[in-house]
């Protein structure tokens, strides 16, 4: 499945080692000038012309249409010029404004993100072949796994006036069981189960969930909460922060707390009236990945009497260094397991942040913390598709959950 082995730490109170494959220790000179990037598009497609376009990357918490990153029109081409704080590995894509209009191949299908090491000043050509949105609605296809049950409703959010729309994938045998499960509340959820609801591709959490069942792993309920489109950042945020340059500068508002309340006193009893749910903490889960990834930690911070375990996926702790503070605070109430990953070519500030979050939380907590560092992989959900299956055997490993409990009468 993978090629380098990747380093993984564990910390807590149970285990302190350090379990390294593989592992290489790197000194690297810190940079203190800023750089400039400056991104030309040589040729765009036919289709959409005089449509702004936007950079979206880990550079701007790969939001869409961040004031500062679009491109402008130049006599010649289009042209984005960005300063970056330091050298680094940056990935991004192009988007017309909004992530069901992404770059993609000249039929419209994904394409990897784009990807950048960056040590000095530098000018980078690329060319957009194709736009997603160009793709015939014929060619998409939904990829949910046959013995899976996906159902979707609408909620009412209270917390901010607006309305989310929630998926529920069940388990194989749910109907013709007893069985109470446990219940995973993940974020991003238009991009978890199915491709023909996903902008950017799929994690295939319901077919890791129907193979690992098959070879004997707990099942669980899984809860997929869509994300806002343009409320996405500040739903997913603990704290109000800017994004671009300048004057150009984009405000996103703290919404976090308000869409976590949401989770907890909305989503929550609506799953745990309509299906057989296994209620204590240590057997409710959440998890995310980049901004989705930062909130999921939080409620774990915020309600650690509601969730046990939780899988942060390249999270977004470069939104505010409040988040260290926070993280001392909170940690000595956590007692459940957390799964960290993240992707190397995401960039070293990116993974120096992660790990440093880990850190405390293992230091200071009495839960028991897992680290992974991909050396392959970029920020994306193919990604996260792959180490999909290890945090699905973390929070449900035999000893630690109640392994297919039965309602109590």
């Amino acid at each position: 499945m993978r090629k380098q082995n990747p380093a993984i730490f564990f910390a807590g109170r149970c285990m302190k080692a350090c379990l390294s494959m593989g592992m290489v220790l790197l000194v690297i000179p810190v940079v203190s000038a800023q750089i400039s990037l400056k991104i030309i598009i040589d040729s765009l497609p036919a289709s959409h012309r005089g449509e702004p376009v936007f950079a979206a990357g880990n550079f701007n918490g790969w939001h869409p249409d961040a004031a500062g990153y679009q491109f402008l029109e130049t006599k010649d081409k289009p042209v984005l010029q960005i300063t970056l704080p330091a050298a680094g590995a940056l990935s991004f894509k192009c988007t017309r404004g909004a992530w069901d209009k992404v770059e993609g191949t000249a039929t419209g299908t994904d394409i990897s993100n784009r990807f950048i090491q960056v040590t000095a000043d530098t000018t980078v050509h690329i060319s957009i072949a194709g736009w997603k949105d160009d793709t015939p609605a014929a060619a998409k296809i939904h990829t949910i796994a046959p013995g899976i049950k996906l159902l979707d409703t609408i909620l009412e959010m209270p917390q901010l006036q607006r309305k989310r729309r929630v998926w529920v994938c069940l388990p194989p045998g749910y109907a013709a069981s007893k069985k109470a499960y446990p219940v995973l509340y993940m974020q991003d959820g238009q991009n978890i189960f199915d491709a023909y609801t996903s902008s950017y591709g799929e994690w295939g959490v319901d077919e890791c969930m129907d193979s690992m069942v098959a070879t004997g792993w707990p099942a669980c309920i899984i809860v997929g909460i869509e994300h806002g489109s343009e409320k996405r950042l500040s739903e997913y945020s603990p704290y109000a922060f800017t994004l671009g340059e300048a004057a150009d500068t984009q405000t996103i508002h703290a919404e976090g707390r308000a869409y976590v309340d949401f989770l907890v006193q909305t989503v929550r009893p609506h799953i745990n009236k309509q299906y057989r749910t296994i209620t204590s903490n240590r057997n409710t889960f959440i998890s995310g990945s980049s901004m989705g990834g930062l909130i999921s930690l939080y409620a774990m911070y915020w309600y650690p009497d509601v969730f046990g375990k939780a899988g942060v996926f390249s999270p977004s702790f470069w939104v505010s260094e409040q988040i260290k503070t926070d993280t001392e605070k909170y940690a000595p109430q956590l007692t459940g397991k957390l799964f960290f990953y993240i992707g190397e070519k995401e960039g070293s500030r990116h993974v120096k942040n992660m790990e440093e979050i880990a850190a405390i939380i293992g230091e200071k907590s009495k839960g028991i913390v897992l680290t992974v560092t991909d050396p392959e992989e970029e920020h994306n959900e193919a990604a996260w598709q792959k180490w999909f299956a290890e945090f699905y055997k973390w929070v449900l490993a035999d000893g630690y959950n109640v392994k297919g409990g039965i309602r109590p009468e």
